[in-house]
């Protein structure tokens, strides 16, 4: 195929540019140190010259001695990478093991032509399964990824599965980050200001600040909050547009590809027989305003160290119809079978769980506030009666309703199904998480009972898989129910455990047979 080959050259430019960053900043501590030392200025200005010029040669000269001890090579069955300055690494990965193939660019690689290839083995991200060339020239980058892949050109469009609207946007502020942005930001700045020798500032910033809240709480109490939630909003705004412009999901000949970013660019490609399914998430203030994501169940996509964002997002929040035609469509559930992602239209609807699954949610919901209760009144008779004790009731008081709204929420939300080739799931009130898991794909059961659980009837159900998170759970089914379910999704896995009347996944109701020990 290929003989050894060296990343780009064109790194040593981005290397230069990437220590500018860093240089600035010790620039700045360094000019303030020195004038508080009396230096002339002309001293000044040569030792901040100098410094910068020392941090910018020491990182292209790391990045010399990484591009001349780093190469990779792709034969007949396997891609190969040597790497390391200090200590040197040989990998290979098998062609026949490669699940995905990840290309990104950020705005400086992008200025320089350089792309950064991730191919992922379907292991976990953890344990250092993915293979980096940091970085290659797009031409090649693009040329890789289909060699990889074995597709030699590109494959004729059908039409997108989904693309960008903006109109979508609307759903950016639907997120907790929207109303704590602004204060982590603010946080971050005051501490990376402080570093840099501008503490007295942000002091005295801080202080004025506290003082005008503390003499006009009423009125700058309200304003914070404000102010703190459009900027949030702003970001929340800003941050979708550079994550999701110009996306676009596409089905290519057995694999889908995922493209987007307007600054930081990405393009994911992933084998569709390595999709071992696929979910919809409904965060709490997102699923109020209608929206939903779509997300892969798949090996390869675990979250490394070095990430910060869902690497199994499918689709930016968009509306929640069209995250279930998405979804439908990735999971290729015309049959019916993801009938449970569009809220039962059509074909399999999801089956309710026993009331006592409801019953232990209101149950939790009042004894969190007696717990709330209990420790108010225990505030109030150690608080010095000058105090504004009253406050001390808010907690049981808002906690009562807010709980069982929440318990219902969750009770409204427990539903599963068994579709030709799916188990659909779904849980959660904060989070709804509906998911669609290929019973293929399904390789044990965890059966789990609490105290409680079991005074109730009920069992929960993990669905084990390489894939995801490694496990999908049916919470508070019926007993018997639950181990049926687990028998008919994947018929011969559980026969040989169960004793008595379950065995074959026969019988019914919640008093038959158990797993055996």
């Amino acid at each position: 195929m290929t003989g050894w080959q060296r990343l780009s050259g064109r790194g040593r430019w981005n290397a230069a540019a990437r220590s500018l960053a860093f240089a600035a900043g010790a620039v700045a501590a360094l000019a303030r140190f020195l004038v508080g030392q009396d230096w002339e200025t002309g001293g000044v200005v040569a030792a901040c010259a100098g410094a910068a010029v020392l941090i910018v040669a020491g990182a292209v000269a790391y990045e010399e001695a990484r591009l001349r001890t780093t190469a990779w090579r792709l034969t007949a069955d396997r891609l190969e990478l040597r790497s390391g300055v200090t200590v040197r690494q040989h990998r290979a990965v098998p062609l026949d093991r490669v699940r995905s193939v990840d290309l990104r660019a950020d705005p400086v690689r992008r200025a320089f032509g350089l792309t950064v290839v991730k191919v992922g083995t379907g292991e976990r991200a953890a344990e250092g399964s993915e293979l980096v060339l940091d970085a290659l020239d797009r031409h090649s980058a693009e040329m890789l990824r289909r060699t990889l892949l074995r597709q030699d050109a590109p494959a004729p469009e059908d039409g997108p599965l989904a693309e960008l609207r903006w109109s979508w946007i609307r759903y950016a502020p639907l997120s907790v980050w929207t109303f704590t942005g602004a204060a982590v930001v603010l946080g971050a700045a005051y501490k990376g200001l402080g570093a840099v020798g501008l503490k007295d500032f942000t002091d005295r910033a801080a202080s004025g600040l506290s003082g005008w809240v503390s003499a006009q709480p009423w009125l700058a109490v309200p304003l914070v909050l404000a102010l703190n939630a459009a900027v949030g909003a702003l970001g929340a705004f800003l941050l979708y547009a550079e994550s999701w412009g110009r996306y676009r999901l596409e089905r290519e000949p057995g694999r889908l590809r995922l493209r987007r970013g307007l600054l930081t660019t990405r393009s994911l490609t992933l084998e569709e027989r390595r999709l071992r399914g696929v979910e919809i998430s409904e965060p709490l203030l997102l699923r109020l305003g209608g929206g939903a994501r779509v997300k892969a169940v798949a090996t390869g996509l675990a979250k490394s160290d070095d990430e910060t964002e869902d690497v199994a997002a499918l689709t930016p929040p968009l509306p929640r119809a069209e995250a279930a035609r998405v979804a439908a469509a990735i999971a290729d559930t015309s049959a019916g079978a993801g009938a449970g992602l569009g809220d039962g239209a059509g074909g399999v609807s999801l089956s309710g769980h026993p009331a006592a699954a409801g019953r232990r949610r209101v149950v939790r919901a009042l004894v969190v506030t007696v717990v709330l209760a209990a420790g108010a009144g225990l505030a109030w008779w150690l608080l010095p009666a000058s105090w504004p004790r009253a406050w001390v009731w808010a907690a049981p008081v808002l906690a009562l309703p807010a709980g069982l709204w929440l318990a219902a929420e969750s009770r409204r939300a427990l539903g599963h199904a068994l579709g030709p080739r799916h188990l659909v799931m779904r849980r959660g009130a904060l989070v709804r998480r509906t998911v669609a898991l290929d019973r293929a794909g399904i390789t044990g059961w965890t059966f789990r009972q609490s105290f409680f659980q079991r005074r109730a009837g009920l069992l929960t159900v993990s669905a084990c898989t390489a894939a995801g998170g490694g496990h999908y759970e049916v919470l508070d089914v019926g007993r018997g129910d639950g181990l049926d379910l687990a028998a008919r999704a994947v018929p011969g896995l559980l026969e040989p455990f169960l004793t008595g009347g379950r065995r074959g996944g026969q019988g019914g109701g919640q008093g038959g047979g158990r797993p055996a020990a």
